[in-house]
């Protein structure tokens, strides 16, 4: 028999609780979530959804997986959370023996933190503080490219597109830094040196300024769900080189696989001086995120002034947090991740197909785990949400995009309701 809706519980929310990027004079419509277990949430209402958006791309097992559960329940029956300062665990300690050894080798330095924009931050004041310690102060400013998502605190904002992430609104507060256009070259595409010229012509005009350049490699996230040429990746990575800058790849989306990759600078072949993962990284379980770089910084700091980095979270390195992503890596790496992530890569490309001969559709693209229907105009949110849930799918789009960000372990039924859901609502979209 299926429960009643909670109408107190749904109005209280309504009238008390601010949700992400909405309103509290006229918000979105939000529903309430019971229960979660492999790709479905359970509502209220007694209906089942499948989960096409791995709540926000971190539940890469699914929900209510027994490893990962059992993690939780072990680690809580010896402490659930201790400060790290001066103090250090177990749990800590695995986590970045196994961070260290499945990215890039000449990442050997990890500072946790509980958040992806908190480890933007991170890595932002890694930069500056690391040129400051070798006599450069100057060097202060982050270059980056537009259409870029970096996260919602100021420091990581200032990083983000300066027109999405409505800077105009924080004018005076928010660092400026350099902007150069986005890349042209698609993922797939030919490489065009061209591509490449603002974003040296930045740096030749500016780099005893500039700190670092920050990048999402080859997936542009929450800013478009663009992907571009890895020749852009290596082309910045040489260019850093050249002008003696450091480079930051956020990792926080792309990362634990969702590109086909374990990184999506694997597919680049190079590495960064600085790396920010998050989101997957517990699984979804609980908010945890690193920022990893290199004995060079990590020495370069050390030297200066203060002879210590100047951060430290509260909750850093949070024992349950710090298990249960090791419980979520070593499911991962001990998985056939690589082969489901190409399964369902290979139905996006089949299943999503059909979209691109609706004229109000501007681009279909998929990337790994990741499959993209770009509109020409932006979609009612509200009405777009409401007519997924109807098919029984959950997916939450943004502007012109709808996208899905699947959990791996989803079978080919389930994939199927997904994009099935997709091609009848974007078809909808385009009726008057």
């Amino acid at each position: 028999m299926k429960e009643p809706v909670d109408h107190e519980l749904l109005k209280y929310d309504r009238e008390h609780i601010w949700h992400p990027y909405t309103s509290m004079k006229d918000p979105l419509p939000v529903y309430h979530v019971v229960s979660a277990k492999g790709v479905r949430l359970t509502l209220g209402d007694g209906r089942k959804v499948v989960d096409g958006m791995s709540s926000w791309w971190a539940a890469i097992h699914g929900y209510n997986h027994p490893q990962l559960n059992r993690a939780i329940r072990d680690q809580v029956a010896d402490m659930s959370h201790v400060m790290f300062g001066g103090l250090t665990h177990r749990p800590a300690v695995e986590l970045a023996t196994l961070l260290i050894d499945i990215t890039p080798a000449p990442l050997q330095k990890v500072f946790f933190s509980d958040s992806g924009s908190v480890s933007v931050e991170i890595a932002i004041k890694m930069a500056i503080q690391y040129w400051s310690a070798l006599g450069r102060g100057k060097k202060q400013r982050l270059l980056t490219i537009r259409s870029g998502y970096h996260g919602d605190t100021l420091g990581a904002m200032s990083v983000c597109d300066p027109i999405t992430g409505m800077h105009h609104l924080f004018r005076g507060m928010v660092p400026e830094q350099y902007f150069a256009d986005s890349p042209r070259c698609g993922y797939q595409d030919e490489w065009n040196e061209e591509d490449i010229a603002g974003m040296k012509n930045l740096l030749k005009d500016h780099h005893q300024e500039i700190a670092a350049i920050i990048l999402e490699p080859i997936v542009q996230g929450a800013g478009g769900m663009r992907f571009y040429s890895p020749q852009y990746v290596r082309r910045v990575r040489e260019l850093c080189h050249e002008f003696d800058v450091l480079l930051i790849l956020d990792e926080i989306a792309t990362g634990f696989g969702r590109t086909g990759t374990m990184f999506a600078c694997e597919k680049a072949d190079i590495s960064p001086d600085i790396m920010c993962v998050g989101k997957a990284l517990t699984g979804g379980y609980m908010s945890l995120a690193a920022t990893l770089t290199t004995q060079q910084v990590s020495d370069g700091i050390s030297s200066g002034e203060t002879g210590s980095f100047m951060h430290g979270p509260t909750f850093m390195a949070n024992p349950l947090a710090c298990s249960v992503a090791i419980a979520s890596i070593r499911l991962l790496i001990s998985s056939p991740w690589e082969k489901r992530v190409r399964a369902i890569e290979k139905q996006l490309e089949r299943d999503l197909h059909p979209c691109q001969n609706f004229p109000h559709v501007h681009d279909v693209r998929v990337l790994g785990a990741i499959g993209v229907v770009e509109l020409r105009h932006p979609a009612d949110m509200a009405r777009v949400q409401e007519r997924f849930i109807n098919r029984g799918v959950w997916l939450r789009p943004f502007g012109r995009v709808i996208y899905t960000m699947p959990p791996y372990i989803i079978n080919k039924k389930d994939l199927g309701q997904i994009t099935g859901a997709v091609i009848e609502v974007v078809e909808e979209e385009g009726q008057p």
